[in-house]
């Protein structure tokens, strides 16, 4: 009986107008309005939402004689879907309190209905848009409320249900101007991954981290299943997503993220350079922005590479940060066991698109391994896929243009060398991979004003205080293993200790105040990094190789001063004495030792001189 009563209604209600006025409010709030005058932005939309008034103005309750429950049912779902587009209207014309009545109305007409094919997907719609609105308003218990409500819905109707249900605009169409069932579903579809995608955005405000990433996964899985996507954006959120899944240490779900992020971009058509001089500015622009977006995701690729280098690390290395070789041993063993199983049980994890997208994600994720490296072998594979998109990460981000990313990329491509350093055991070559980190920071350091780049250069001065503190102490242990030591291994020694002494001086001096005093009182972010400086200058002195006692002297001297300040800093603030706890302990002895052992040399000295 339905189609009969519509078509009475419509009869009544003169439907091919009724019809006509609602196309002619969706096209101009959907079409018009992307050609309005800056000026007059919302002209189009406001001319809408008078016609949607009329139209809403039109619908009243039936006459007693022709009441019954489906003339009741159509008059009010009609009625919902104004409510709707009143309430999106309002919305998008920053018109918040007014867009919440009529979608709240939405959601009270419609209450009866929701599990009706013609009006289930309004409804979800409704609540989707009150989502939004309250979850931008800072609103987030109220958003979730509404959407987690949608998702129960959308679930309910598909299980006892199912058939494709009606799409918003159908309701003013003429029968044979109706959608397909498959249209339909498709829709739909859209509607629910809209409240899928809201729900991670929600989850990830209230902190509800690994809830979000689920909802993320899901939402970008079925924006390929049903191809409603833009490429681009969609790869930058897949990026996105492979860094959370890489600080749980997830790199099988990481390394899927990003595989799919470079397909999935790669349909964004090619990034062409050659008829540069043709280009519009438009073309130039997009060019410029495709780039840029491609450089990010290189960038999520280097993380993962330096996470999975670092993490392989903290399974092996021993209490002195050494390669420890049990832990190898067992790590080997495990990771052998872990192969067999996971060949198993790899196709039922989450995966992306249509067998074809997915042979070509697969493709991508075998150029790198995810998991641990137990062996320098292992660790050198990963480190030079995280090498190539260093490159490609400052194809874009150069050093002139963009310096805070380009330097940060920089540190990457350090770090993975520290990285792979670690696994290296032969120690002069280890000393060859430290000495390349030294000059790729030393070339960005030196370009850099530290006027305009001041936490930037205390990064570097300190990181490159570091490295060569780390060759020293290699130099030092390929020194040990000689019978003797020969002038040419002593000037090196102490020439690396007179660079990492001069480097982590100049981070120091960098904390002076214009008079060059240096803070009474360290702020949180540089506490631990100024106290480990003082820590390690006081050590350097102490270990530079000379045969002058009275330079002796002089070093011993200066590596107290070192000492004593750490000492009597975390004396006075107990926060420093917990930051610094694995090398405060050092610095107390050596700060009461030192001064007997120079006595001991000065006794020696006079002794001599007699």
């Amino acid at each position: 009986g339905l189609h009969l009563v519509r078509d009475k209604m419509a009869g009544r209600e003169d439907g091919p107008e009724l019809r006509l006025k609602y196309s002619r409010a969706v096209n101009l709030s959907e079409v018009e309005s992307k050609r309005d005058p800056e000026n007059e932005p919302y002209r189009s939309k406001y001319a809408a939402r008078e016609l949607l008034k009329e139209l809403k103005a039109g619908q009243r309750a039936p006459a007693d004689e022709e009441r019954d429950a489906d003339a009741d049912g159509l008059w009010l779902q009609r009625l919902g879907v104004l409510e709707l587009q009143l309430g999106l209207n309002h919305a998008e014309t920053e018109e918040l309190s007014a867009g919440e009545e009529h979608l709240a109305k939405c959601v009270r007409v419609l209450e009866a209905f929701k599990l009706c094919p013609e009006t289930v997907s309004v409804f979800i719609q409704a609540e989707n848009q009150l989502g939004i609105l309250w979850a931008g308003l800072e609103e987030m218990e109220k958003a979730k409320t509404y959407l987690e409500d949608a998702e129960a819905l959308y679930n309910q109707y598909t299980k006892e249900i199912g058939t494709p249900p009606w799409d918003t605009h159908e309701h003013f169409l003429a029968e044979e101007e109706r959608l397909s069932e498959q249209e339909r579903q498709k829709r739909f579809e859209k509607v629910y991954t809209h409240t899928l995608y809201y729900l991670a955005q929600v989850y990830k405000h209230l902190d509800m981290i690994e809830k979000a990433a689920w909802y993320c996964h899901t939402t970008l899985q079925r924006q390929l299943q049903f191809t409603h996507y833009n490429p681009v954006e969609w790869a930058i959120n897949a990026a996105t997503l492979s860094q959370y899944y890489i600080t749980e240490k997830r790199y099988m779900e990481g390394r899927l993220c990003l595989a799919a992020s470079n397909v999935i971009f790669n349909q964004a058509g090619a990034v062409s350079s050659e008829s540069a001089a043709e280009e519009s500015e438009e073309e130039r622009d997009r060019r410029d922005q495709l780039q840029q977006k491609k450089a990010e995701i290189a960038r999520c690729w280097i993380k993962y590479c330096l996470n999975l280098l670092q993490d392989s690390r903290k399974l092996l290395e021993n209490d002195i940060g050494e390669l420890d070789w049990d832990r190898q041993e067992e790590l080997k063993c495990q990771l052998k066991k872990e192969e067999e199983e996971q060949e198993q049980g790899r196709k039922s994890a989450v995966l992306f698109g249509s067998s074809d997208t997915f042979d070509l994600i697969q493709s991508v994720e075998e150029k790198v391994s995810c998991t641990y490296a137990a062996d320098f072998a292992r660790a050198r594979a990963v480190f030079l896929v995280g090498q190539s998109y260093v490159q490609e990460a400052k194809e874009f981000f150069q050093l002139d243009d963009h310096v805070t990313d380009h330097i940060e990329v920089v540190q990457d491509h350090s770090s993975l060398f520290k990285a792979l350093a670690f696994f290296e055991e032969d120690l002069e070559r280890r000393c060859k991979m430290h000495k390349r980190r030294v000059d790729m920071l030393n070339t960005v350091y030196t370009e850099l004003n530290p006027q305009y780049y001041l936490l930037v250069c205390r990064q570097l001065q300190f990181e490159m205080g570091d490295t060569f503190y780390e060759m020293m102490e290699l130099k030092v242990s390929i020194a040990n293993q000689l019978d003797e030591l020969d002038s040419h291994n002593v000037k090196k020694i102490n020439l690396l200790a007179q660079s990492a002494i001069a480097h982590y001086t100049l981070f120091l001096d960098s904390l002076r105040d214009p008079e060059r005093r240096f803070p009474a009182t360290l702020e949180g972010d540089v506490l631990r990094p100024a106290l480990v400086a003082k820590f390690r200058v006081g050590w350097l002195h102490s270990k530079v190789i000379t045969s002058e006692p009275q330079q002796q002297l002089d070093n011993l001297q200066l590596s107290l001063d070192c000492y004593s300040f750490v000492a009597d800093y975390c004396a006075g603030h107990p926060e420093a004495a917990t930051a610094m706890e694995p090398e405060l302990e050092l610095c107390v002895e050596m700060a009461a030792l030192l001064p007997t052992r120079m006595q001991a040399l000065r006794s020696k000295m006079a002794a001599f001189n007699e």
